[in-house]
């Protein structure tokens, strides 16, 4: 599906990667980044949000919180980045980006709440008392103000086993007040997470019953006496979800597939934006009937959407394009994924040291590959910008 949409709409990006990989220039198990289309996704996306008056807080994780790209992506429009966890955090920080959103996912820890503040996010989410004080308190020390946003659920709400956490949302107005009172610390809104999910049988986003508890959320507070209400609503963002969000009373959106064109929605559906990051690996050896692909990066975030991996395979596009092979990858946590296994069928000819080329729903961060980062592809000049771990460090 992915790889499908690398094809049709970006078949450029596919072939500089052959080429840059043969010449040496790209290794294998590398999250490789198109610049250019990077950087004019996000100029359609921000501009679609801003026009509705919502602010774009880029997610970094899924490509590996690269500097280069975080640099793209604030030149093309985006007002500030989440930190999905501490060393998303950091990687934010040591580039110089602003940091609008921390604790999203994953709070943070006790004893980290006072370099957190030092890094003065614009907003801090939390899921209980506890970690509200421990965010107040780090700002107090600083003396300085932290804007909370307070993570709520409602009854029927859509709850991640995994993500669980918040408040509820039926003492809304009793946590704004508490979260006022921390000295250091000042309610400044709400977040939930998701606010939209892929629905596989309709093929289309759809609205989760969270966004609606963040609107009836809001009107209570607005009642109660708070005027200005940050309504933070991450998940399956692009630019044609932006209306559906600002029509629900979001004032904060957090994409970060939707950079990429690699969201759920964009498998099935022709959107605006068009595939700017794939995974580059290198035919290692061959067994049989199979070849083996090495591995580092073979982790499918396969989210509300399944498919077949498939991969193209060749020394050179031409090549590469007619011997797409279906891959086997390991998804069980217990087997480490040292290697890919690619079909050697009827017809193909796949060789050691042929570049491979997977387009999926990625989540670079979770993996131990590189991250590579290449400018000039769509005026046809290509040029790699360094090589970087997926925690933003260059090497």
């Amino acid at each position: 599906m992915f790889l499908t949409r690398l094809q049709e709409q970006n078949p450029q990006f596919a072939r500089a990667v052959i080429d840059l990989h043969q010449a040496g220039e790209l290794p294998p198990d590398s999250y490789v980044i198109d610049l250019d289309m990077l950087a004019a996704n996000a100029r359609g996306l921000c501009a679609e949000a801003h026009r509705l008056g919502l602010e774009v807080i880029a997610m970094t994780k899924q490509f590996g919180r690269n500097p280069i790209a975080m640099q793209a992506l604030r030149a093309s429009g985006v007002d500030a980045f989440v930190a999905v966890d501490m060393t998303c955090a950091r990687a934010i920080d040591r580039a110089g980006q602003p940091l609008g959103n921390i604790g999203h996912l994953v709070q943070i820890p006790r004893h980290q709440a006072p370099e957190a503040a030092a890094m003065s996010p614009l907003n801090w989410t939390v899921f209980s008392d506890i970690k509200a004080r421990e965010a107040a308190a780090g700002a107090a020390a600083l003396d300085r103000e932290q804007g909370l946003l307070a993570r709520t659920y409602g009854d029927g709400d859509l709850v991640i086993e995994s993500h669980a956490g918040g408040f509820g949302a039926g003492e809304i107005e009793h946590v704004a007040e508490r979260l006022d009172a921390l000295d250091g610390a000042r309610f400044a809104g709400l977040s939930s997470y998701p606010a939209l999910v892929f629905d596989r049988e309709k093929l289309r986003v759809v609205p989760t019953p969270n966004l609606a508890t963040l609107a009836r959320s809001v009107q209570r507070l607005h009642a109660a006496g708070w005027p200005h209400v940050v309504v933070n609503a991450p998940g399956e963002t692009s630019t044609a979800t932006l209306a559906m969000l600002a029509d629900a009373g979001a004032t904060q959106v957090e994409p970060g597939h939707g950079f990429t064109a690699t969201g759920a929605y964009h498998a099935v559906a022709e959107l605006p934006e068009r595939p700017a990051m794939l995974y580059l690996s290198e035919v290692s050896h061959l067994d049989g009937d199979a070849a083996f692909c090495f591995g580092g990066g073979l982790y499918l975030c396969v989210g509300s959407v399944d498919y077949q991996p498939q991969a193209l395979v060749g020394a050179d596009y031409e090549t590469a394009a007619k011997q797409r092979v279906d891959a086997t990858l390991s998804q069980n946590h217990q087997v480490i994924d040292f290697y890919g296994r690619l079909a050697q069928t009827a017809g193909r000819t796949l060789v050691p040291g042929d570049a491979v080329l997977f387009c999926f729903r990625a989540q670079a961060f979770y993996t131990r590959s590189l991250i590579a980062p290449v400018s000039g592809i769509q005026t046809g000049a290509p040029r790699v910008e360094g090589l970087f771990t997926v925690d933003g460090q260059a090497i």
